[in-house]
């Protein structure tokens, strides 16, 4: 795992357009970021593996080789957080996004202060995922077991392969019992940034969990989504 830096958080930029990569990087370090960026995958992949970094802010569409498989080779071996950003704006894209491990996904266009508020949640989230638990690190709650060392749920010997902040996402639903939580009240704990009505980031990370729960065969409880209110994980027989 990628140790946050001490002092000015790194951020590696790999953005193929020279007039928003350069802009990027300009306002990022007047942020008091110390930004790396190069224009094309292949550059990138290779730096982010040679250095460490506390954020990756990556282009989807990028020349030589494009950033939905810059994050498959990268998440072979490194954890950095990954925010994606696109044009395209396809639920698929997203949707591929999340599923190969991204943390954040940021469409076209986007204001710079947004950029800051989406990179300055993701290092408090990691920053909490490594702040030491008073609790048992991991707890079994019917036959799925919690494990906050690893951040990862498991079914038996089956791991989900949770993403952290999709265990973190599970980990709250689960230990709030049968409440529902706010949509606002998620962001805000857990993504760490507040509610927009367009950030469709927390509909796809709950659709991740239920896909990776479902692949591991637990079927006891289920993320549910409770119309108007929010999210509840709940028995499987349970209406809501």
């Amino acid at each position: 795992m990628t140790p946050i830096s001490v002092g000015h958080p790194r951020i590696l930029s790999i953005e193929d357009d020279l007039v928003l990569g350069a802009y990027v990087h300009e306002h990022l370090g007047r942020c008091g970021f110390q930004v790396t960026w190069c224009q094309n995958g292949q550059e990138g992949l290779d730096i982010a593996r040679q250095q460490p970094f506390d954020v990756v802010l990556m282009d989807i569409l990028l020349p030589g080789l494009n950033g939905l498989n810059v994050l498959t080779q990268l998440r072979q071996s490194h954890t950095t957080p990954v925010i994606l950003m696109s044009a395209l704006g396809a639920e698929a894209d997203r949707v591929s996004g999340f599923r190969l491990g991204a943390d954040d996904y940021l469409p076209k266009p986007f204001s710079m202060a947004e950029l800051r508020v989406r990179i300055e949640a993701i290092l408090r989230r990691v920053a909490l995922d490594r702040r030491p638990e008073p609790a048992v690190a991991a707890s079994t709650v019917d036959s799925l077991r919690f494990d906050d060392e690893l951040s990862e749920v498991f079914y038996g010997e089956h791991a989900a392969g949770l993403t952290r902040s999709e265990y973190r996402l599970l980990d709250t639903l689960n230990r709030n019992g049968d409440e529902v939580l706010s949509k606002a009240f998620l962001y805000q704990h857990v993504l760490q940034r507040g509610f927009a009505a367009h950030d469709r980031s927390l509909d796809m990370h709950i659709s991740q969990i239920r896909r990776k729960l479902k692949g591991i065969g637990y079927t006891e409880r289920e993320v549910r989504t409770v119309w108007g209110k929010g999210y509840v994980l709940s028995a499987g027989d349970e209406m809501v």
